[in-house]
């Protein structure tokens, strides 16, 4: 007979009992893959954070890769030499004369630094700041607002990292709303190690005002700790975002922007910008966890953000094409969705999802989620959102789901037709 031995787990350290064992993240995602499989094309997948593929912005990738391959020995440094751990010297200058010319950012190629993604920068960020300090105190990542993006909560190597506070909410309409950081509740104690939100939010589409920005801003400054801010939507690549929002940046701010928005999500290729310290230090684990980054991305990029073009093209193709996206969604739901249920989508300002609020459902959205799995839509549902607020018992983290609207339109909207026959099944207790 086997020796079951042989199979069962290891004894994990702190790290890897909290990395090893499964998370919210982990398991959707196995969960999506899974369906996906095995369901082929009947499957709407409006579950993921996939970007779309934009046929003007597939077209320029494959430009810029066969000019790669087409000029002497450039695919042979791209693909076979290490670039320094902090990203290439040209792509970081690249970076920062952008934002200099652009913005008037007094920032130069010693405050910008290249990882392995978006993901990789918070694990690194979060990690540094935060967790248990040498004096043996846990300090905390304050979120100002939740629901707040789900790839956030368990990087944590070492006890729980973050607290959150509620939002208000704004109801607009008979079917609308809108999160706003609650500032009157919003309290930094000496635990905290840092401020940290996404603009635009994955999940809900909300753009914090550039009011609620320099207000967090000039808190953070106060208790001399950093604002980070998570750009991976925003402004100025990849653009998807549709309210007026300006770019911000000081020394006391951590900038992250990221290339798989902009429709690379393959090359694994995340920015930070940040005072030159943290920019270092960022260097420094990537030098200890990975040795360099990939080389592809900004090998692609860089010659877009040279020239500038990088901006034209998320203003005049990658916006216009997800706005676009959302208001159909939008259409789509209120014609799916019964009139006279309570259900409130979030203003759509960016990114990529509609986020759905079911008021009063009668069921979890993990219930919903499950049902609707059963019929072949694939969403996330809310819960996995709202961490950070300590067991705070608020049925609203119960009542969301987050819907992607990236795919193919008759996808999005043979979905959304679904989810409005189950959502009108629970409302009625069947």
């Amino acid at each position: 007979m086997p020796d079951d031995s042989e199979n069962a787990a290891p004894t994990f350290s702190e790290f890897g009992s909290r990395l090893c064992q499964g998370s919210g993240i982990g398991e959707l995602m196995d969960d999506l893959g899974n369906a996906l499989a095995s369901g082929g094309d009947q499957i709407c997948m409006l579950g993921g954070g996939q970007p779309a593929h934009i046929d003007a912005i597939d077209a320029i990738w494959q430009q810029r890769v066969q000019s790669l391959c087409d000029e002497p020995g450039v695919l042979a440094r791209v693909l076979g030499n290490y670039e320094p751990p902090a990203g290439g010297t040209r792509f970081r200058t690249a970076i920062a004369d952008l934002m200099r010319r652009e913005f008037g950012w007094e920032i130069g190629p010693e405050n910008v630094a290249v990882t392995s993604g978006g993901q990789t920068a918070f694990f690194l960020l979060f990690n540094a700041l935060a967790g248990r300090m040498p004096d043996g105190t846990q300090r905390k990542v304050l979120l100002p607002l939740v629901p707040e993006y789900i790839g956030y909560a368990d990087q944590s190597v070492g006890g729980d990292m973050f607290r959150a506070v509620k939002p208000k909410i704004e109801m607009i309409g008979s079917h609308e709303f809108k999160y706003r950081v609650d500032f009157d509740n919003l309290v930094v104690t000496p635990d905290i190690a840092a401020i940290c939100v996404s603009r635009p939010t994955n999940p809900s589409g909300n753009v914090l005002t550039d009011e609620e920005i320099h207000r967090l801003a000039e808190l953070a400054q106060r208790h001399d700790i950093p604002l980070i801010i998570d750009n991976a939507y925003g402004a100025p690549f990849p653009g998807a975002i549709y309210t007026p929002a300006h770019p911000v940046w000081n020394e006391n701010i951590i900038l992250t922007l990221s290339l798989s928005k902009l429709g690379l999500p393959g090359t694994r290729t995340g920015i930070v910008i940040a005072k030159e310290s943290i920019a270092r230090a960022v260097s420094s684990m990537t030098s200890i966890v990975g040795l360099a980054n990939n080389n592809v991305g900004q090998a692609i990029i860089r010659p877009l953000v040279e020239n500038g073009e990088i901006l034209r093209l998320s203003r005049e193709v990658i916006r216009p094409f997800y706005e676009d996206r959302s208001r159909k969604a939008i259409r789509w739901a209120h014609e799916s969705f019964d009139d006279a249920l309570p259900y409130r989508l979030h203003r759509s300002e960016g990114a990529f999802f509609l986020w759905l609020w079911m008021e009063d459902l009668p069921i979890t959205s993990r219930e919903l989620y499950q049902r609707l799995k059963a019929r072949d839509v694939l969403v996330v549902p809310g819960n996995y959102f709202f961490y950070g607020l300590d067991d705070i018992d608020w049925p609203h983290r119960d009542q969301c789901l987050r819907l992607t609207y990236t795919m193919p339109d008759e996808i999005v909207q043979r979905g959304l037709a679904i989810i409005g026959e189950e959502m009108s099944h629970a409302y009625r207790g069947e």
